[in-house]
C-alpha cells in the first residue's frame, strides 16, 4: 500500500492497524532493562505501605518517583 493511501484511510478514520507490521514495533526510550537495587529495609517498609495506600506494586512506585526525579534534574 502507497503511504497516500496509507494516510487517507488514516485521517478518514478507518483502521490501519492490518496494514502494519506490529511484531518489529519498538517504543524508543521505552526498552526494559533489568537492575538490581538494594533498599534498606525502612524504606521497604514505607514503599510498601504508599504501594498499598495507592493500590499498585512497589515497583510502580519506585518507577514513578524516579521518573519524576528525573525530570526535575533534566529540567
Amino acid at each position: 500500500m502507497k503511504a497516500k493511501d496509507f494516510d487517507k484511510k488514516f485521517d478518514e478514520g478507518k483502521s490501519v492497524v492490518k496494514y502494519l507490521d506490529l511484531s518489529k514495533a519498538r517504543r524508543p526510550e521505552q526498552e526494559q532493562k533489568r537492575v538490581n537495587v538494594d533498599f534498606p529495609l525502612w524504606m521497604i517498609r514505607s514503599l510498601d505501605k504508599e504501594a498499598k495506600r495507592l493500590g499498585v506494586p512497589r515497583q510502580s512506585i519506585i518507577k514513578i518517583w524516579l521518573a519524576e526525579r528525573l525530570q526535575q534534574v533534566s529540567v
